[in-house]
């Protein structure tokens, strides 16, 4: 079934229940809408598209921060049988006119927040771009761009049933670029459908559960776990806002029962709960069931630390990557918390394995290449014939994780294999030495990153950020870190802030841009 249809039944069978609540604490600011009310819109935003000249195939940007209009306007760019094009709002706006260009989009839909960008390559998108539709204040709407709200004031919410087939193509999505530019994945209808069917599988949502949105609806992270309430018409909140008082705040008032963080989210939780900031007695979370984290590596101290204060949560890892339609092609699974750390089993309807550089299965507990097959990968890689060869084999989508098996069949993850650092003929792992240090009880957060070396090649550099009000030294880390394998222990030690993207992964190449030019004076 189409994720349309899907829209369509729920309205049908839960058209007066909430669907959608939008909070923005800063502003004390809540609206929702029902699902009648979502599908309506979404329907009056295909109704538009198609009185522009869209037409099944076209390509559509939607470059928004995430609100209350981003699913519909989604929702309603996929009716019209148009790709829908979610662009990451950190993009610059020579990326946006790059993705826009790749896309050789016709429309683009975009928030107050992105005027500025938009301006600087307007006459650039122009080449391609024949509606400009803003989502935002009237006040400040820019003149080349159509109002949103008069948009679809002028058209029926009634579906324009074009022909949509399963097999088709539904959406681009640009990679978020932690390893070079972005690409952009092409996923289909079916790759959409499947994703609901898996979330709800390995999270047993019901129409009673709450589940809370925080990261990004661009990436496919957050849409895609919420699919798995979608599927059967729950209800969902969208928090602007990630202060660790305003996720508690949410969670009681609305009674959320799910909720997915990322790893500096959790530890923002925690650390706000263990120095008094917050008092779990001021919130209702009785009903919420189940915390689950994705995206990066989760360190197996924090999860310890959470079920300390939160014994009863259910908690699952989700590893996934765009290229597979998001999260979930492996998967604890909530049954298995005495194997946290590992990134778990292939998820369902998933396989995996793991080879040399020869695609080769390695034997278990070796390191490899991890390669995934299900209903999940993707299509292609848009307009780049050589990177879908590199990346796809039969089916099988090569990850560029290093990843290994234990005697029990879980699967670990070791690292990206082009964060690998190989210091005297040795390979390192960054993961291993991030879990390592995150440990650390005055330790907020830490990025693991290979400097050039003229005597090894590369060396193990440690950018800690250290958690508010402790003290921390050089002398201190080198002492927690004795129980490191000799080889592992960073050689250089940097005090910074810990760049992360939207979706929680470290910017690696930011922090190697940042200190390409550091000497090398460290302690051996």
């Amino acid at each position: 079934m189409l994720i349309t249809e899907i829209l369509a039944r729920n309205a049908r069978m839960y058209g007066d229940e909430t669907a959608l609540i939008e909070r923005e604490p800063s502003k004390n600011r809540r609206v929702e809408i029902t699902w009648q009310a979502f599908d309506d819109q979404a329907n009056m935003v295909a109704q538009a598209l198609v009185s522009r000249g869209i037409k099944k195939g076209d390509r559509i940007v939607h470059l928004m921060m995430n609100c209350i209009e981003w699913l519909p306007v989604y929702f309603g760019i996929l009716r019209t049988g148009a790709w829908a094009v979610p662009l990451n709002f950190r993009f610059v706006a020579e990326t946006i006119n790059r993705c826009v260009e790749t896309a050789e989009a016709r429309v683009i839909f975009f928030g107050e927040e992105f005027i500025d960008r938009i301006n600087e390559i307007k006459d650039d998108l122009d080449r391609t771009i024949e509606t400009y539709i803003f989502i935002g204040p009237e006040e400040i709407r820019p003149e080349y761009a159509e109002s949103y709200e008069k948009v679809i004031g002028g058209s029926k919410p009634v579906d324009p049933e074009i022909p949509i087939e399963i097999s088709d193509e539904a959406g681009l999505y640009f990679t978020s670029g932690t390893t070079g530019q972005p690409k952009a994945t092409l996923l289909t209808h079916r790759n959409l459908e499947f994703s609901c069917l898996l979330e709800n599988r390995h999270h047993n949502q019901t129409h009673d559960d709450n589940f809370l949105c925080i990261p990004p609806l661009y990436h496919t992270g957050a849409k895609m776990h919420w699919f798995g309430n979608f599927i059967v018409g729950a209800k969902a909140v969208i928090l602007k806002g990630i202060e660790p008082k305003w996720i508690l705040e949410a969670i009681s008032e609305e009674k959320v029962t799910i909720v997915w963080l990322l790893v500096p989210w959790a530890l923002d939780i925690l650390f706000a709960i263990e120095s008094g900031e917050m008092k779990l007695k001021n919130y209702e979370i009785e009903q919420w069931r189940l915390m689950h984290i994705g995206a990066q590596p989760v360190p197996p101290s924090l999860v310890k630390e959470w079920k300390k204060i939160f014994p009863d949560h259910q908690y699952d890892t989700n590893y996934g990557l765009t290229e597979c339609t998001g999260p979930g092609c492996v998967h604890l699974g909530i049954e298995n918390m005495h194997k946290v750390g590992a990134i778990g089993v292939p998820g369902f309807d998933w396989e995996f394995k793991i080879v040399d550089d020869e695609m080769i299965p390695v034997e278990k507990g070796s390191p490899g290449e991890l390669m995934v097959k299900g209903p999940g990968v993707m299509k292609e890689y848009y307009g780049n014939p050589e990177a879908t060869k590199e990346t796809l084999d039969d089916g099988w989508l090569r990850t560029g994780d290093v990843a290994r098996q234990d005697e029990d069949g879980f699967i670990w993850l070791v690292d990206r294999k082009k964060d690998v650092i190989i210091t005297g003929g040795e390979n390192i792992y960054p993961v291993e030495i991030e879990d390592f240090l995150q440990a650390h009880s005055k330790i907020q957060d830490v990025a693991v990153i290979g400097l050039p070396s003229l005597r090894l090649g590369e060396i193990a550099t440690a950018i800690v950020q250290v958690k508010p009000g402790k003290d921390l030294s050089k002398d201190e880390i080198n002492t927690f870190c004795q129980d490191l394998p000799r080889y592992k222990r960073p050689r250089k030690i940097i005090f910074d802030d810990v760049p992360r993207n939207p979706t929680g992964k470290i910017e690696k190449p930011v922090l190697r841009k940042r200190y390409a030019g550091v000497s090398e004076s460290f302690k051996v």
